[in-house]
């Protein structure tokens, strides 16, 4: 748990606060190590949220620069292109009428 503290290590630890501080003063350092670790993490999270945030608004900002830059180039070859030749469309026969396929023209008969 503590690394290469062992449970004797810290017995005396202990033993030489509760000696130097004595029995009243110990329990508030305690409190007081308590309220500080408390405040670090508090603090460690918000940094590490923070730069999560920049990180994902960064991302956002490229994926829209990204975005815009495609629709230019789409745009652009779009304006440069000569437009396209519509398809040739064929005249359908009269109704009731065949077409001579040999010639093309003209009802059969």
């Amino acid at each position: 748990m503590f690394g290469s503290i062992g449970m004797p290590e810290l017995i005396i630890i202990l033993v030489i606060a509760l000696i130097i501080f004595g029995p009243r003063k110990l329990p508030e350092l305690g409190r007081s190590l308590g309220r500080s670790i408390g405040e670090f993490k508090r603090a460690s999270n918000e940094l590490r949220n923070t730069l999560e945030e920049e990180i994902r608004v960064e991302d956002q900002k490229d994926q829209r620069a990204a975005i815009t830059l495609e629709q230019d180039s789409a745009v652009a070859a779009a304006t440069t292109q000569p437009p396209a030749a519509p398809p040739a469309v064929t005249p359908a026969p009269p109704d009731g009428e065949t077409v001579n396929r040999t010639t093309g023209t003209g009802p059969v008969a």
